[in-house]
């Protein structure tokens, strides 16, 4: 459980980065999709949650 809150603070650039980890082209585009999905899933949250609260 500790290593995904890990991987996702490396997504965003706030936790420290695996110096082990391959530095490929295709692993760059693979974490930048995979943060654009984290952002847009938080951000759906976000708006379900105002919705909600806007409804009650």
């Amino acid at each position: 459980m500790k290593s995904m809150w890990q991987q996702i603070l490396r997504y965003f650039y706030i936790g420290k980065g695996d110096p082990n980890a391959p530095k490929t082209r295709y692993v760059a585009m693979m974490h930048g999709m995979n943060r654009l999905s984290l952002l847009l899933f938080i951000v759906a949250l976000v708006i379900m949650i105002v919705r909600l609260w806007k409804r009650h």
